[in-house]
C-alpha cells in the first residue's frame, strides 16, 4: 500500500508542484526579463483550468496569455496542436482580453520554442496601438 500512496503523491502533488515551479521560472527568468514593460501575473485557477492560461501579460488595459507546457507534452513540439477545447478557450480569452494566447514549451526553465518570443513581442506592439 505504501508504494501506491508514494506513486499517487508523486503523480499528483509533486508533479503539480514541480510544474508550478517550472512555469514560474519560465516567466520570471525568461519572459519577464525580455519584456520588462509588461506586468505578468498568474492566472486565477478558474482561467487556468477552464481556459488553459497559466499567466497573463498586461499591456495597458489589454492582456495576452501564456500557456506553459513541458517539452514532454509532445515529443516534438513542432507537431503540437492545441485541442479544439483549447482553441475555443483561447478564442474566448482573446475576445475578453484583446490579446492572443501563446504556448511556450520548456525544459526546466529554458524555452525550447524560442521563436515564440518574437511572436509575443509583435503581440505586445499590437496591443500598445
Amino acid at each position: 500500500m505504501g508504494k501506491v500512496i508514494d506513486y499517487i503523491s508523486n503523480l499528483t502533488i509533486q508533479r503539480t508542484y514541480d510544474g508550478f515551479i517550472r512555469e514560474k521560472s519560465v516567466i520570471t527568468d525568461n519572459i519577464a526579463k525580455k519584456f520588462p514593460g509588461v506586468k505578468f501575473e498568474e492566472s486565477d485557477p478558474a482561467l487556468d483550468h477552464a481556459g488553459d492560461i497559466d499567466y497573463l501579460g498586461h499591456v495597458g488595459v489589454k492582456a495576452f496569455g501564456i500557456q506553459i507546457k513541458p517539452i514532454t507534452a509532445k515529443a516534438n513540439f513542432g507537431n503540437y496542436s492545441a485541442t479544439e477545447r483549447m482553441k475555443a478557450s483561447f478564442r474566448d480569452f482573446e475576445a475578453k482580453y484583446g490579446g492572443k494566447v501563446f504556448v511556450v514549451f520548456s525544459v526546466d526553465d529554458e524555452i525550447k520554442n524560442a521563436d515564440v518570443l518574437e511572436s509575443i513581442e509583435a503581440e505586445i506592439a499590437r496591443l500598445k496601438k
